[in-house]
């Protein structure tokens, strides 16, 4: 996910969002101590779509602060 696409998602979305992917990556990490993924760069890249959609949150957040 790109940053533009989630400067285009409502704050409800996103925090929204950010659960949903936090329990996917528990459970393809859990899966992969199982068994090895095809891909295991994918664990990357929502760990990178989680801190990019965190990182939108908290711009949102201080900017309602000020």
């Amino acid at each position: 996910m790109k940053m533009s696409e989630v400067k285009e998602l409502s704050t409800g979305e996103l925090k929204e969002r950010i659960d949903t992917e936090k329990n996917m990556l528990v459970k393809m990490r859990l899966n992969h101590a199982i068994s090895p993924l095809d891909n295991p760069m994918k664990l990357k890249f929502i760990r990178k779509d989680i801190a990019r959609m965190l990182t939108e949150l908290k711009r949102r957040e201080a900017a309602e602060i000020k």
